[in-house]
């Protein structure tokens, strides 16, 4: 890496929530490395080898994967990558658990303990290290009691084959309660959340942002670019579905909430839009750059299929977003208050502070 090749942006290393893992603004994720997944979601390997060298070149220091990405080869180009260039000290590697691998075997999916222990061993092989910096659970199974996934998560950090763990999507009560179990316990507690969050997915600050802040847990963004649509690429059709060459139009793993441009998200990309040109940016840049600035945020997971996709948005961070700018594309992408905030900021909150200002 020479000075020539560094990104500033990714240089600004962040603490990843209230712990001392210094890691970049933004992450560099592997979901793309291998050809299981079909059109828009896959990379040939010397492209994705392009691409996690130049992440690191530039200055990035967090590689994001999981078991199941590309069904294993994600991690093993990632293994052979990291052990051609060396260096594998320098990176905060990241995977994750709860995906199944085995079909009809009860216990080769989920977050019990036979599986988390079994999954950790096959991604080490696969990456061809020993230690995990990162280990993330991928989501809530619904059926293993939470103090189970805590103690074997802090059983895996005392005997050194993770160094940290965090939360993704999960139930906020269940992060809450796995987080009290730990405190008073005196187990090791996740140091972050990984969640989806965009300008079109913000209903994360309902519950876990506050739960970030009380809790000392960084986030982590995933799918900043809401499968591509704030990138301003489709178009709307008559029946509000979308048109345009991107993901969405492959199938893959868009939500319910962002998954066509009717009303809310179609007045969102038109603020993107017009900040963007405002800015003299690209609208990825733009929606980029805003979460990654929000509150609690530590870095935002990034995917890319070519290497000028990556040199693009790791640029996201070379500017800032004037106030009346953020305001713009904040009132675009405001959610609606429900229940219970509602209680807490409508006409009742005076009798709450018995009619006096209190700033916290």
């Amino acid at each position: 890496m020479s000075g020539s090749d560094v990104v500033p942006g990714l240089t600004r290393y962040r603490l990843l929530g209230r712990s001392g893992l210094r890691v970049s603004p933004i992450t560099l994720g592997a979901g793309t490395f291998g050809q299981a997944w079909g059109p828009g979601w896959t990379t040939e390997e010397q492209v994705a080898r392009r691409i996690f060298d130049r992440y690191l070149d530039a200055g990035g220091n967090v590689i994001d994967t999981a078991n199941g990405y590309q069904g294993g080869t994600s991690e093993e180009w990632l293994g052979k990558f990291m052990s051609e260039r060396g260096g594998r000290d320098r990176i905060v590697l990241a995977t994750k658990f709860s995906f199944g691998t085995h079909e009809g075997d009860p216990n080769a999916a989920g977050n019990g303990r036979k599986h988390v222990i079994e999954a950790l061993n096959a991604s080490l092989r696969r990456l061809k290290t020993d230690y995990i910096d990162l280990y993330w659970l991928h989501a809530w199974d619904t059926v293993t009691p939470v103090e189970e996934v805590v103690s074997t998560l802090d059983n895996l950090v005392k005997q050194g084959k993770i160094r940290y763990y965090g939360w993704s999507n999960v139930p906020a009560w269940y992060l809450g309660r796995a987080h009290t179990i730990a405190e008073l316990r005196g187990l090791e507690r996740a140091i972050a959340l990984q969640l989806e969050y965009s300008l079109v997915t913000r209903e994360i600050e309902r519950e876990y942002v506050p739960a970030a802040r009380e809790l000392g847990l960084g986030i982590s963004p995933w799918s900043p670019l809401a499968n591509g649509i704030l990138t301003g690429k489709y178009q709307k059709k008559g029946d509000g579905a979308l048109a345009g060459d991107g993901r969405l139009g492959k199938g893959g793993f868009a939500t319910g909430i962002n998954s066509d441009l009717r009303d809310r998200n179609e007045r969102i990309v038109t603020a993107v839009l017009a900040v963007a040109k405002e800015l003299g940016k690209k609208p990825a840049q733009v929606a980029i750059n805003w979460a990654t600035n929000r509150p609690l945020v530590s870095s935002t997971i990034i995917g890319a299929t070519k290497v000028e996709q990556l040199e693009e948005n790791i640029r996201s961070l070379d500017f800032e977003i004037p106030s009346g700018l953020t305001k713009k594309l904040d009132e675009a992408s405001a959610l609606p208050v429900q229940y219970p905030y509602s209680f807490f900021e409508g006409d009742l909150a005076g009798l709450i502070r018995a009619g006096t200002t209190i700033v916290r």
